[in-house]
């Protein structure tokens, strides 16, 4: 019987492993994440966003502070337009934190670095290059376009040494999205090595308006593969957005609509994610009613994230002096709508509906549980224990299901199993929900 492990992805020279973990960010997914899929022969996807206050983290950098005490004086201005980002800085994160990664990639899969055009940063264009040529200047095996349309990013890359090198793909919702980007980078004489088509039901900002639900990703998908091959292009093209398990993954593979798939909501709870455990608790416990898309985000793009999110009941004073990674021209949404509720408040008026977020500030703290629309699915995964703890799989657990798993059956975690056996159940066979309640039970919770 077929398994995604049954199937090849062609890249980079190579028939690779055809799933690819997409770039969950701000740093969820992790360089532990990343490379423990790379250890397997995964291909797997860096966020870059916001590598300053990651690279504060991680490595002991003070760029945030210095931003914050550099722009102090300007907290109370409405124009944001003079508070940029020192771009020497920028390059100095991305390197330092795509070359420690590199330093402990095995080369037996792949690691890209997801890339958004809409992390502006108050400099558009001059910061989406450096952060580019940085991370291809870093050693990383490819890169993954994404939230935008990339119209100019082959260009800012074209003189690079590794431009012809490396793997780049470009995130797409549509032909039509997918068309201009080629027409736009066509004078580059470089394709793209892959094209992820990104569906409806996929987690974070989305490719669509409020009509999402009309849409499905295989008549996407469809034509998407007949655009490339009315063109002539053997471009590899990578599904993505509510594949939840590994024969879900097979029949798009096995039926010709993808070449390999993007998966990323069932990375998101795995041990070496990220995401905090409090989040990874509540998207194990989360229901579909708890799953919701909304206008949040000051990027213009709709958003899907579990309602219980931090973020949405927060009126947080914006933080453009440390992060700002959202300013376009001094301005963001979040900023204009905070200035204006507040002036209403203050004038004794009612202030107007609260809409957006400081995305940057609750993105940095983990506040916004972005998440796809299979989220309420996790409880087929795991077991939860006695305590009502669900446990966590490994990289390795998701990774080794989605490759054999076949038809609806989903494997758990080696440790949910060896709980189980403490507990004194035998391990069933769980297909669509049908694991929490005989776990549960067998726990005593």
């Amino acid at each position: 019987m077929l398994t995604l492990n049954s199937f090849r992805l062609p890249l980079l020279g190579q028939d690779r492993s055809p799933l690819m973990l997409g770039g969950m960010g701000t740093n969820i997914s992790t360089a532990e994440l990343v490379l423990a899929l790379e250890k397997l022969g995964g291909i797997a996807n860096l966020s870059d966003a916001m590598l300053m206050e990651v690279s504060d983290r991680l490595f002991g950098t003070r760029f945030t502070a210095q931003k914050a005490k550099r722009y102090a004086s300007e907290r109370d201005n409405h124009d944001k337009s003079a508070e940029l980002f020192d771009l020497s800085q920028v390059r100095e994160a991305t390197m330092r934190y795509v070359s420690d990664v590199m330093s402990r990639a095995t080369g037996k899969g792949l690691v890209l670095i997801n890339c958004m055009e809409k992390l502006t940063m108050n400099s558009g264009v001059d910061a989406l290059a450096t952060r580019l040529n940085a991370a291809l200047d870093a050693g990383i095996q490819g890169i993954t376009l994404s939230a935008g349309l990339h119209l100019s990013s082959f260009k800012l890359m074209e003189q690079n040494p590794r431009f012809r090198d490396a793997a780049l793909g470009i995130i797409v919702s549509s032909s039509r999205a997918l068309n201009l980007f080629l027409r736009r980078s066509a004078s580059t004489n470089r394709l793209p090595d892959y094209v992820v088509v990104e569906g409806p039901l996929a987690g974070g900002h989305l490719g669509f308006g409020m009509d999402w639900a009309e849409q499905r990703l295989e008549n996407i998908l469809r034509d998407v593969k007949n655009f490339l091959a009315e063109k002539g292009l053997n471009i590899p093209v990578i599904a993505a957005g509510g594949i939840f398990t590994g024969g879900e993954a097979t029949k798009l593979l096995d039926e010709g609509l993808a070449d390999g798939i993007q998966a990323a909501t069932r990375f998101a709870v795995t041990q070496e994610s990220g995401l905090t455990d409090m989040a990874k608790q509540a998207f194990f416990n989360s229901k579909p009613e708890d799953i919701e898309v909304n206008h949040l985000s000051p990027t213009g793009y709709p958003m899907r994230m579990l309602r219980q999110s931090p973020a949405i009941t927060s009126d947080i004073r914006p933080n453009c002096e440390a992060y700002g990674y959202l300013l376009s021209h001094g301005e963001c949404s979040y900023l204009k709508e905070w200035r204006e509720r507040h002036a209403a408040m203050d004038a004794g008026e009612e202030p107007g509906e609260k809409v957006k977020c400081c995305l940057c500030t609750h993105m940095r703290n983990y506040k916004v549980w972005t998440c796809g629309a299979t989220t309420s699915r996790l409880n087929e995964t795991s077991v939860r224990t006695s305590s009502g703890e669900w446990i966590l799989p490994t990289a390795e657990d998701v990774y080794s299901d989605y490759m054999n798993s076949t038809g609806t059956h989903i494997e758990l975690p080696k440790a949910a199993k060896e709980y189980l056996k403490t507990a004194g159940a035998a391990p069933s066979q769980p297909s669509f929900g049908s694991v929490a309640p005989a776990a549960s039970a067998a726990a005593g919770s």
